[in-house]
Protein backbone atom coordinates (compact mmCIF):
# COMPACT_ATOMS: atom_id res chain seq x y z
CA UNK A 1 0.00 0.00 0.00
CA UNK A 2 1.13 3.55 -0.75
CA UNK A 3 2.85 5.02 2.36
CA UNK A 4 0.98 8.30 1.84
CA UNK A 5 -2.47 6.67 1.99
CA UNK A 6 -1.36 4.55 4.91
CA UNK A 7 -0.37 7.70 6.80
CA UNK A 8 -3.68 9.43 5.92
CA UNK A 9 -5.62 6.39 7.13
CA UNK A 10 -3.76 6.43 10.44
CA UNK A 11 -4.45 10.17 10.85
CA UNK A 12 -8.16 9.63 10.11
CA UNK A 13 -8.40 6.85 12.70
CA UNK A 14 -6.67 9.08 15.27
CA UNK A 15 -9.04 11.96 14.51
CA UNK A 16 -12.07 9.69 14.82
CA UNK A 17 -10.78 8.47 18.16
CA UNK A 18 -10.42 12.05 19.34
CA UNK A 19 -13.93 12.83 18.14
CA UNK A 20 -15.38 9.84 20.00
CA UNK A 21 -13.45 10.78 23.11
CA UNK A 22 -14.64 14.40 22.87
CA UNK A 23 -18.24 13.28 22.31
CA UNK A 24 -18.03 10.93 25.28
CA UNK A 25 -16.66 13.74 27.45
CA UNK A 26 -19.47 16.10 26.42
CA UNK A 27 -22.07 13.43 27.18
CA UNK A 28 -20.53 12.82 30.59
CA UNK A 29 -20.51 16.55 31.33
CA UNK A 30 -24.16 16.79 30.24
CA UNK A 31 -25.20 13.90 32.48
CA UNK A 32 -23.31 15.39 35.42
CA UNK A 33 -24.89 18.82 34.88
CA UNK A 34 -28.34 17.24 34.63
CA UNK A 35 -27.85 15.27 37.85
CA UNK A 36 -26.69 18.43 39.63
CA UNK A 37 -29.73 20.37 38.37
CA UNK A 38 -32.11 17.59 39.45
CA UNK A 39 -30.45 17.46 42.87
CA UNK A 40 -30.75 21.24 43.31
CA UNK A 41 -34.41 21.20 42.27
CA UNK A 42 -35.21 18.34 44.63
CA UNK A 43 -33.34 19.98 47.50
CA UNK A 44 -35.07 23.33 46.91
CA UNK A 45 -38.47 21.65 46.74
CA UNK A 46 -37.95 19.82 50.04
CA UNK A 47 -36.64 22.98 51.72
CA UNK A 48 -39.65 25.00 50.51
CA UNK A 49 -42.03 22.26 51.67
CA UNK A 50 -40.35 22.21 55.09
CA UNK A 51 -40.76 25.98 55.50
CA UNK A 52 -44.43 25.90 54.43
CA UNK A 53 -45.28 22.96 56.69
CA UNK A 54 -43.47 24.57 59.64
CA UNK A 55 -45.37 27.84 59.18
CA UNK A 56 -48.60 25.88 58.88
CA UNK A 57 -47.95 23.99 62.12
CA UNK A 58 -47.17 27.21 64.02
CA UNK A 59 -50.26 28.96 62.62
CA UNK A 60 -52.52 26.05 63.58
CA UNK A 61 -50.98 25.91 67.06
CA UNK A 62 -51.69 29.62 67.54
CA UNK A 63 -55.27 29.10 66.40
CA UNK A 64 -55.71 26.31 68.93
CA UNK A 65 -54.00 27.79 72.00
CA UNK A 66 -54.67 31.47 71.36
CA UNK A 67 -58.38 31.11 70.58
CA UNK A 68 -60.18 27.77 70.44
CA UNK A 69 -59.11 25.70 73.45
CA UNK A 70 -60.16 28.10 76.21
CA UNK A 71 -63.68 28.43 74.77
CA UNK A 72 -64.05 24.72 73.86
CA UNK A 73 -64.89 25.61 70.26
CA UNK A 74 -64.27 22.93 67.66
CA UNK A 75 -63.62 22.74 63.95
CA UNK A 76 -64.60 20.28 61.27
CA UNK A 77 -62.77 17.16 60.15
CA UNK A 78 -60.19 15.22 62.12
CA UNK A 79 -59.24 18.40 63.98
CA UNK A 80 -62.86 18.84 65.11
CA UNK A 81 -63.05 15.21 66.25
CA UNK A 82 -59.89 15.70 68.33
CA UNK A 83 -61.19 18.94 69.87
CA UNK A 84 -64.57 17.36 70.64
CA UNK A 85 -63.07 14.31 72.37
CA UNK A 86 -60.65 16.54 74.30
CA UNK A 87 -63.52 18.76 75.50
CA UNK A 88 -65.58 15.73 76.63
CA UNK A 89 -62.85 13.61 78.20
CA UNK A 90 -60.05 15.99 79.15
CA UNK A 91 -57.48 13.95 77.20
CA UNK A 92 -54.63 16.24 76.01
CA UNK A 93 -55.28 17.50 72.51
CA UNK A 94 -51.74 16.68 71.33
CA UNK A 95 -52.31 12.97 71.95
CA UNK A 96 -55.70 12.98 70.23
CA UNK A 97 -54.31 14.82 67.19
CA UNK A 98 -51.90 11.92 66.62
CA UNK A 99 -54.31 9.08 67.44
CA UNK A 100 -57.22 10.39 65.34
CA UNK A 101 -55.01 11.04 62.31
CA UNK A 102 -53.16 7.69 62.30
CA UNK A 103 -55.80 5.96 60.09
CA UNK A 104 -55.73 8.90 57.68
CA UNK A 105 -51.92 8.71 57.41
CA UNK A 106 -52.18 4.99 56.57
CA UNK A 107 -54.88 5.79 54.00
CA UNK A 108 -52.73 8.58 52.55
CA UNK A 109 -49.97 6.04 51.91
CA UNK A 110 -52.38 4.06 49.72
CA UNK A 111 -54.16 6.95 48.02
CA UNK A 112 -51.45 9.59 47.56
CA UNK A 113 -48.14 7.77 47.97
CA UNK A 114 -45.32 7.26 50.45
CA UNK A 115 -43.79 10.74 50.27
CA UNK A 116 -47.08 12.45 51.02
CA UNK A 117 -47.79 10.05 53.90
CA UNK A 118 -44.35 10.65 55.45
CA UNK A 119 -44.72 14.44 55.20
CA UNK A 120 -48.19 14.23 56.71
CA UNK A 121 -46.98 12.06 59.60
CA UNK A 122 -44.14 14.50 60.32
CA UNK A 123 -46.49 17.51 60.09
CA UNK A 124 -49.00 15.97 62.52
CA UNK A 125 -46.22 14.97 64.92
CA UNK A 126 -44.81 18.51 64.72
CA UNK A 127 -48.26 19.94 65.51
CA UNK A 128 -48.59 17.68 68.54
CA UNK A 129 -45.13 18.70 69.82
CA UNK A 130 -45.94 22.40 69.35
CA UNK A 131 -49.24 22.00 71.20
CA UNK A 132 -47.39 20.36 74.09
CA UNK A 133 -44.49 22.83 74.30
CA UNK A 134 -45.46 26.25 72.90
CA UNK A 135 -47.42 28.72 75.01
CA UNK A 136 -49.64 31.48 73.61
CA UNK A 137 -51.74 33.97 75.59
CA UNK A 138 -55.51 34.07 75.20
CA UNK A 139 -56.00 36.80 72.63
CA UNK A 140 -59.66 37.56 73.34
CA UNK A 141 -62.67 36.26 75.23
CA UNK A 142 -65.24 37.48 72.73
CA UNK A 143 -66.92 34.36 71.33
CA UNK A 144 -67.42 35.73 67.84
CA UNK A 145 -63.80 36.88 67.54
CA UNK A 146 -62.58 33.56 68.90
CA UNK A 147 -64.63 31.67 66.31
CA UNK A 148 -63.57 33.87 63.40
CA UNK A 149 -59.86 34.26 64.11
CA UNK A 150 -59.41 30.79 65.56
CA UNK A 151 -60.81 29.42 62.31
CA UNK A 152 -58.67 31.82 60.30
CA UNK A 153 -55.36 30.75 61.83
CA UNK A 154 -56.34 27.09 61.82
CA UNK A 155 -57.38 27.23 58.16
CA UNK A 156 -54.18 29.10 57.27
CA UNK A 157 -52.15 26.40 58.99
CA UNK A 158 -53.90 23.60 57.12
CA UNK A 159 -53.55 25.49 53.83
CA UNK A 160 -49.83 26.16 54.25
CA UNK A 161 -49.26 22.50 55.10
CA UNK A 162 -51.10 21.46 51.93
CA UNK A 163 -48.92 23.87 49.95
CA UNK A 164 -45.95 22.03 51.41
CA UNK A 165 -47.28 18.66 50.27
CA UNK A 166 -48.83 17.44 53.54
CA UNK A 167 -51.98 17.79 55.64
CA UNK A 168 -52.48 18.27 59.37
CA UNK A 169 -56.13 17.27 59.07
CA UNK A 170 -56.62 13.90 57.40
CA UNK A 171 -60.28 14.38 56.44
CA UNK A 172 -59.30 15.55 52.95
CA UNK A 173 -57.51 12.26 52.33
CA UNK A 174 -60.59 10.29 53.41
CA UNK A 175 -62.80 12.48 51.23
CA UNK A 176 -60.59 11.88 48.17
CA UNK A 177 -60.66 8.12 48.80
CA UNK A 178 -64.43 7.93 49.34
CA UNK A 179 -65.20 10.13 46.34
CA UNK A 180 -63.33 7.68 44.11
CA UNK A 181 -65.16 4.72 45.63
CA UNK A 182 -68.65 6.22 45.76
CA UNK A 183 -68.54 8.46 42.69
CA UNK A 184 -69.51 11.60 44.64
CA UNK A 185 -67.67 14.90 44.88
CA UNK A 186 -65.05 15.51 47.55
CA UNK A 187 -66.94 18.55 48.82
CA UNK A 188 -70.07 16.45 49.46
CA UNK A 189 -68.07 13.93 51.51
CA UNK A 190 -66.53 16.67 53.66
CA UNK A 191 -69.95 18.24 54.28
CA UNK A 192 -71.43 14.91 55.40
CA UNK A 193 -68.55 14.28 57.81
CA UNK A 194 -68.89 17.73 59.34
CA UNK A 195 -72.67 17.43 59.73
CA UNK A 196 -72.06 14.42 61.98
CA UNK A 197 -69.34 16.23 63.96
CA UNK A 198 -71.38 19.39 64.60
CA UNK A 199 -74.52 17.42 65.44
CA UNK A 200 -72.52 15.50 68.04
CA UNK A 201 -71.13 18.78 69.42
CA UNK A 202 -74.65 20.21 69.74
CA UNK A 203 -75.78 17.14 71.67
CA UNK A 204 -72.83 16.74 74.06
CA UNK A 205 -71.70 20.35 74.49
CA UNK A 206 -74.42 22.88 73.63
CA UNK A 207 -76.20 24.28 70.61
CA UNK A 208 -74.49 27.63 71.16
CA UNK A 209 -71.01 26.09 71.07
CA UNK A 210 -72.01 24.06 68.00
CA UNK A 211 -73.16 27.23 66.22
CA UNK A 212 -69.98 29.09 67.09
CA UNK A 213 -68.01 26.03 65.97
CA UNK A 214 -69.74 26.18 62.60
CA UNK A 215 -68.52 29.78 62.28
CA UNK A 216 -65.04 28.52 63.12
CA UNK A 217 -65.31 25.87 60.42
CA UNK A 218 -66.55 28.35 57.80
CA UNK A 219 -63.72 30.77 58.61
CA UNK A 220 -61.19 27.93 58.42
CA UNK A 221 -62.56 26.55 55.15
CA UNK A 222 -62.66 29.96 53.46
CA UNK A 223 -59.09 30.69 54.56
CA UNK A 224 -58.06 27.27 53.29
CA UNK A 225 -59.72 27.94 49.93
CA UNK A 226 -58.00 31.31 49.71
CA UNK A 227 -54.55 29.81 50.30
CA UNK A 228 -54.74 26.72 48.10
CA UNK A 229 -57.65 27.70 45.79
CA UNK A 230 -59.76 24.67 46.60
CA UNK A 231 -58.28 21.38 47.74
CA UNK A 232 -61.22 19.40 46.37
CA UNK A 233 -60.60 20.53 42.80
CA UNK A 234 -58.66 18.59 40.22
CA UNK A 235 -56.18 20.37 37.98
CA UNK A 236 -56.01 19.73 34.25
CA UNK A 237 -52.42 20.09 33.06
CA UNK A 238 -51.38 20.51 29.40
CA UNK A 239 -47.67 19.98 28.73
CA UNK A 240 -45.99 21.06 25.49
CA UNK A 241 -42.38 19.99 25.26
CA UNK A 242 -39.96 18.49 22.75
CA UNK A 243 -39.20 15.88 25.43
CA UNK A 244 -42.75 14.56 25.22
CA UNK A 245 -41.83 10.88 25.51
CA UNK A 246 -39.87 11.46 28.71
CA UNK A 247 -42.77 13.55 30.02
CA UNK A 248 -45.24 10.79 29.20
CA UNK A 249 -43.18 8.18 31.02
CA UNK A 250 -42.81 10.51 34.02
CA UNK A 251 -46.58 11.05 34.33
CA UNK A 252 -47.25 7.31 34.11
CA UNK A 253 -44.35 6.00 36.22
CA UNK A 254 -43.67 8.76 38.76
CA UNK A 255 -47.16 10.26 39.14
CA UNK A 256 -49.16 7.07 38.57
CA UNK A 257 -51.57 8.97 36.30
CA UNK A 258 -53.03 8.42 32.87
CA UNK A 259 -52.05 10.78 30.08
CA UNK A 260 -53.63 11.72 26.75
CA UNK A 261 -51.29 12.45 23.83
CA UNK A 262 -52.37 14.86 21.07
CA UNK A 263 -50.48 15.18 17.80
CA UNK A 264 -49.99 18.89 17.20
CA UNK A 265 -47.78 21.52 15.64
CA UNK A 266 -45.89 24.29 17.38
CA UNK A 267 -45.85 27.70 15.71
CA UNK A 268 -43.20 30.06 17.04
CA UNK A 269 -40.10 31.98 16.04
CA UNK A 270 -39.62 34.97 13.76
CA UNK A 271 -40.92 33.19 10.68
CA UNK A 272 -43.65 31.17 12.42
CA UNK A 273 -42.08 27.76 11.94
CA UNK A 274 -44.46 24.84 12.45
CA UNK A 275 -42.86 21.74 13.95
CA UNK A 276 -44.52 18.42 14.75
CA UNK A 277 -44.88 17.97 18.51
CA UNK A 278 -46.80 15.73 20.90
CA UNK A 279 -49.05 17.57 23.37
CA UNK A 280 -49.73 15.84 26.69
CA UNK A 281 -52.79 16.27 28.89
CA UNK A 282 -53.26 14.82 32.36
CA UNK A 283 -55.36 15.47 35.47
CA UNK A 284 -53.92 15.57 39.00
CA UNK A 285 -55.12 16.69 42.41
CA UNK A 286 -53.81 19.86 44.02
CA UNK A 287 -51.89 17.78 46.50
CA UNK A 288 -49.87 16.32 43.60
CA UNK A 289 -49.38 19.57 41.67
CA UNK A 290 -46.15 20.56 43.44
CA UNK A 291 -44.58 17.18 42.70
CA UNK A 292 -45.67 17.32 39.03
CA UNK A 293 -44.15 20.78 38.55
CA UNK A 294 -40.85 19.59 40.02
CA UNK A 295 -40.78 16.50 37.78
CA UNK A 296 -41.50 18.64 34.69
CA UNK A 297 -38.71 21.02 35.67
CA UNK A 298 -36.28 18.12 35.95
CA UNK A 299 -36.97 16.97 32.39
CA UNK A 300 -37.47 20.26 30.55
CA UNK A 301 -37.32 23.62 32.36
CA UNK A 302 -38.48 25.33 29.13
CA UNK A 303 -41.65 23.26 28.79
CA UNK A 304 -44.86 25.22 28.20
CA UNK A 305 -47.38 24.18 30.86
CA UNK A 306 -51.01 25.26 31.06
CA UNK A 307 -53.05 24.51 34.20
CA UNK A 308 -56.79 24.85 34.65
CA UNK A 309 -59.21 23.95 37.43
CA UNK A 310 -61.40 20.89 36.94
CA UNK A 311 -64.47 20.64 39.17
CA UNK A 312 -64.60 16.84 39.19
CA UNK A 313 -63.74 13.83 37.04
CA UNK A 314 -65.13 10.41 36.27
CA UNK A 315 -63.49 7.36 34.71
CA UNK A 316 -60.01 7.19 33.24
CA UNK A 317 -56.90 6.73 35.39
CA UNK A 318 -57.66 9.31 38.06
CA UNK A 319 -57.31 6.61 40.67
CA UNK A 320 -53.63 6.02 41.29
CA UNK A 321 -52.63 2.61 40.00
CA UNK A 322 -50.17 0.33 41.72
CA UNK A 323 -46.78 0.52 40.06
CA UNK A 324 -44.89 -2.64 39.20
CA UNK A 325 -41.47 -2.84 40.80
Amino acid sequence: MDPYWTQMRILTMVEQGHLKEETSTKQSDYRLAKKQRVFKLTLFRHFKDFILISLGVISATFGFKGFLLTNHFIDGGATGISLLISALTGVPLQLLIICVNIPFVVLAYTVLGRTFAIKTALAITGLAICLATLQFPDVTTDNLLVALFGGFFLGAGIGLAVRGGAVIDGTEVLAIYLSRKLGTTIGDIIIMINVVIFSTAAYFLSIEIALYSMITYLAASKTLDFIIEGIEEYIGVTIISFHSEAMRQMVIDNMGRGVTVYNGKGGFGQHGQTNEIDILYTVVTRLELSKLNTEIEKIDPNAFVVMSSVKDTKGGMIKKRRLKH
